[in-house]
């Protein structure tokens, strides 16, 4: 007989699975392939547009837009039995809208690595795989690979990181995010870890008082716009350019190498995997040993692919 499963999304709201769930739309590419990495790829019934991995699941399945507007008549369309969101990627209209029709929907927003490896865990207890040899080979190489981490950052002086997730304007990461832990617990400080996203813009770039606290109330302030000066201010080791939310070009790292950074003068300045900093779930099982060995050769002043 099925055992009835209880699990709390990130927004601590207790979703209730008497049967594993058959008809699944992920509106997160990390979701998708999170899925598919526990087994269970023949349950996804949907996705969207951004979502790449595994390329030969994604192929087959319907498309209902993208992460920021997905097609809810094409959700609904699709029957199915549970929707994966994310508090961050989705918009609180769309996931309210999805509620209000009925639809179960479980809201992730991991932001520490160890926190996305234990939405895997429950996304496991979800599918009913977590006994499954496959599942639990995953999970446990998952917290090894944390482990591992852990305790080799504790025997290696952290490498002073400037992270950017978009050009123009030149947006980095606070240290309450999933990608400031991610480079955290691989051996890179963040070096704008301390700055949060002030309001208005003019503020923001410092060139007028910023709003106080009140005024901003809930608005994300993770996400700071900064000035090329404050980068040289900071004196980044490294500079890892993501390929994804904005894919960063050589044009770009030519702009930072152009810096007076120690990482322009160590030659750190380098092209990387958005996917490897940012995607949570299975993708981070991979991601933390490729992150680990990229901050790796930096420190020692070797190139990416040394």
């Amino acid at each position: 007989m099925p055992r009835a499963v209880r699990v709390f999304d990130d927004r601590k709201r207790a979703i209730d699975f008497r049967v594993p769930p058959e008809r699944i739309v992920s509106l997160v590419p990390s979701d998708t392939l999170s899925v598919a990495a526990l087994g269970r790829a023949g349950a996804l019934a949907g996705c969207t547009d951004y979502c790449e991995l595994p390329a030969d699941v994604v192929a087959r399945l319907p498309r209902v837009g993208g992460t920021k507007n997905p097609r809810i008549d094409d959700v609904l369309a699709l029957r199915p039995d549970l929707v994966l969101a994310n508090q961050e990627e989705n918009s609180r209209g769309d996931v309210e809208a999805l509620a209000q029709r009925g639809v179960r929907v479980y809201l992730a927003f991991p932001r520490r690595v160890a926190d996305g490896l234990a939405h895997l865990a429950r996304l496991a207890r979800i599918l009913g795989v977590e006994a499954e040899a496959g599942a639990k080979a995953l999970l446990g190489r998952a917290y090894e690979e944390h482990r591992a981490a852990e305790e080799a950052r504790r025997h290696a002086p952290p490498v002073r990181a400037f992270c950017p997730i978009w050009m123009d304007p030149l947006m980095t990461i606070h240290g309450d995010t999933f990608i400031s832990d991610m480079l955290d617990l691989c051996g890179a400080t963040n070096v704008f870890a301390d700055r949060e996203r002030r309001y208005p813009l003019a503020a923001d770039l410092g060139r007028a008082a910023p709003a106080p606290r009140a005024q901003v109330g809930d608005r994300d302030v993770r996400y700071p716009r900064v000035t090329l000066e404050e980068v040289v201010a900071r004196a980044p080791e490294m500079v890892l350019l993501p390929d994804e939310p904005h894919p960063f070009t050589e044009e770009d790292a030519d702009a930072f190498r152009a810096l007076d950074i120690p990482a322009a003068r160590r030659g750190a300045v380098v092209r990387t995997s958005g996917k490897d900093l940012c995607w949570y779930g299975a993708r981070s099982v991979e991601g933390i040993g490729r992150v680990r060995e990229l901050v790796a050769r930096l420190r020692r002043g070797e190139g990416p692919g040394a």
